[in-house]
């Protein structure tokens, strides 16, 4: 060896002083400024500065305590490791919906249901005035001897000894209750409770939406850095048990697996010819039509089983038990036969219109979104256009008293089916024909079970079964204040039969695809639900004339009436303010100053996440520049001191 080389200091033991004494002299002016600073601060001021830390760590530890108490977690955590973020989306989705709903259900409870149940515990007096004709609520509670049929008919129906129970708007014959100090509006308590419960979708669906825009936003980088940012700052250092690090690493490769995947198409899409996009385009043109076609026809189906089961339903003739039970629920088999045969057809064309894993997802959700939801919309204009007409020209009562005396609890009624039947046909799916598939594949070696393959878990689809079930539970609330319970216990149950079923059942997904766009579409999907849900709630409280059998707004042509009949009441400056408000030019001005400022808005947020983004690929140059210039200065160093050392020893 040489020893004028040996006696030179080796390049990491001078980047270990130069760190060392960086890091000391850090240190010291640190250390230094803080001492000064606390000097200059006054006992009030550190006082003032104490007790923010102390407030900032009892908060972060209430934040962690809170997230040890989240519904599922560790349910949720061993699903992201064996299967991935995509899957995992899925979840955190339907845990979302269950507290929703949960929620919803508190505010039914609380502001309609439980002043009935303690009025006469707290000497209220509750008051039901009805004046006029159609007065008379003939319900379908049977009398005398019941056959055990008749009441599991009742159950899946909501007819029978349910119809008069607190789970149907019927039931709630009371306008106010009069309590010693107070006198209670159920029925305008009714009505925005509605409102509240819709508000409060929206406002939470928003909120989630913009966090997963954020952090789609963060995450839309170039895939050279997601590729470094996940294999060499991925792992999460405080991870100690065995099996948390074999869920890590699961999480990582799916993620990687997702990246490798989205490339490949990519450049998959950038070495097409122009002749062969003009014959995918082609195809794809066919193939919307197709789809198209088979929409049309469902709805068709959907309007005439609909008309059917109201005429047989009205005829009063009972022919057996099956037959009777059919043509209560005909027209929740067809929606739901159609629902099950359009994402398969869906599905099935997707594949031979060559689109990425992630817009396969969205496109396919998007048409059977529209499948499902309209389906809804057909059902309720087909039961609409049977009450509001009549056998004359105009109906006496406002609506079809003869055969519908209490027409929002029919309508209760309906959205009660259709959430029952869609929680019997998910779970029979999963016991009769997953299961079933899992055990021919697995003792059987056939031809036939290699062509079936074991079942992928079809995020679509899952995720379309909850958002569907959740419009009828938005519709149905007004008409079946006990809808939220129900669909909470539902959702809670379904958690429980789709993990097993994913677990026992399913294997990872062959194309895998990402979470972050994933949860921010599934939730501007479910607010396309919740947009379609406010529109039949509207029409039916502001323009479809509330019952005068039952209900709380007998007394009302339109259940909206009770807000100017409630404001009438008020004083006189107060009622003022209120009708000026609620004028026409007041609503125009109004509406045309929220859509500006809407858009400025929106413009605004565009601008600042465009800002940022340059901001952050500035930081990033810059990150590239200071490293390479550290790694100048430092080979200059070694230069130097190779250079002095040289000339020393000669």
């Amino acid at each position: 060896t040489n020893p004028l080389l040996d006696e030179l200091p080796s390049y990491q033991s001078l980047l270990y002083r130069r760190k060392s004494s960086a890091g000391g002299s850090r240190q010291r002016s640190s250390s230094r400024a803080r001492l000064e600073k606390a000097q200059e601060l006054s006992s009030w001021e550190q006082w003032r500065q104490s007790s923010r830390k102390h407030l900032k760590r009892l908060r972060d530890y209430g934040q962690e305590r809170l997230s040890s108490l989240k519904l599922w977690r560790g349910d949720i955590h061993l699903i992201e490791g064996m299967f991935g973020t995509g899957i995992l989306s899925y979840f955190s989705f339907l845990r979302f919906l269950v507290t929703l709903n949960f929620i919803i259900f508190l505010l039914m409870f609380s502001f309609i249901m439980l002043p009935i149940i303690i009025a006469p515990h707290l000497s209220g007096n509750i008051t039901y005035n009805q004046s006029g004709e159609c007065t008379v609520y003939s319900s379908g509670v049977r009398q005398g001897l019941v056959n055990y049929h008749k009441y599991i008919t009742d159950l899946l129906s909501g007819e029978g000894f349910l119809e008069q129970t607190y789970l149907f708007y019927g039931y709630y014959k009371v306008d106010k209750i009069h309590f010693p100090h107070i006198t209670y509006n159920l029925a305008l308590a009714y009505l925005l409770v509605t409102i509240g419960y819709l508000f409060l979708s929206l406002i939470w669906i928003v909120k989630r939406s913009a966090t997963g825009f954020k952090h789609n936003l963060i995450q839309d980088e170039d895939r050279f850095q997601s590729f470094c940012n996940k294999i060499f700052a991925g792992w999460d250092f405080c991870i100690t048990g065995d099996n948390a690090v074999k869920l890590k690493k699961k999480s990582l490769l799916c993620e990687l697996k997702t990246d490798l995947e989205e490339e490949k198409i990519k450049q998959k899409i950038a070495d097409r010819t122009r002749g062969e996009k003009c014959r995918l385009y082609f195809i794809r043109l066919i193939l919307n039509l197709f789809a198209v076609g088979v929409l049309a026809a469902c709805f068709y189906c959907i309007y005439l089983a609909t008309s059917f089961s109201q005429k047989a339903q009205m005829s009063n003739k009972k022919v057996s038990f099956i037959v009777d039970l059919i043509n209560e629920y005909l027209p929740s088999i067809v929606i739901t036969f159609a629902n099950f045969i359009t994402p398969v057809l869906f599905s099935f064309i997707i594949n031979f219109e060559d689109y990425s894993p992630a817009f396969e997802i969205r496109f396919t959700l998007m048409r059977c979104v529209f499948m499902r939801l309209t389906s809804i919309g057909v059902l309720l204009f087909s039961l609409w256009s049977r009450i509001t007409k009549c056998k004359e020209e105009t109906c006496a009562c406002g609506y079809n008293y003869e055969q519908y005396s209490c027409w929002e609890t029919h309508v209760g009624q309906e959205m009660y089916k259709l959430t029952i039947f869609d929680f019997i046909v998910i779970v029979s799916v999963t016991i009769f024909v997953e299961f079933p598939r899992k055990l021919i594949i697995t003792h059987n070696k056939s031809a036939m079970s290699k062509w079936l393959g074991q079942q992928e878990f079809s995020i679509p689809q899952n995720v379309l079964e909850i958002v569907y079930g959740q419009t009828i539970c938005w519709i149905g609330t007004f008409y079946c204040p006990l809808l939220p319970a129900i669909c909470t216990i539902k959702y809670f149950f379904i958690f429980y039969v789709k993990k097993v079923s994913l677990i026992k059942n399913c294997r990872p997904a062959t194309r895998p695809f990402r979470a972050s766009s994933s949860n921010f579409f599934f939730l501007g999907v479910l607010l396309i639900g919740l947009a379609l849900a406010c529109v039949p709630v509207i029409v039916s409280i502001a323009q479809i004339n509330s019952s005068r059998a039952c209900g709380p707004f007998v007394n009302y042509t339109t259940s909206w009436e009770v807000v100017p009949t409630v404001v009438s009441q008020l004083p006189s400056g107060i009622r003022t303010l209120l009708w000026s408000l609620s004028s026409e030019a007041f609503a125009i001005s109004f509406f045309v100053l929220t859509w500006f400022v809407f858009h400025l808005a929106m413009f605004y947020v565009i601008a600042l996440a465009g800002a940022h983004k340059r901001v952050i690929n500035e930081l990033r140059e810059k990150l590239e520049m200071v490293g390479l210039l550290r790694l100048y200065n430092d080979n200059l160093v070694f230069l130097f001191v190779f250079f002095f050392k040289t000339v020393e020893l000669l």
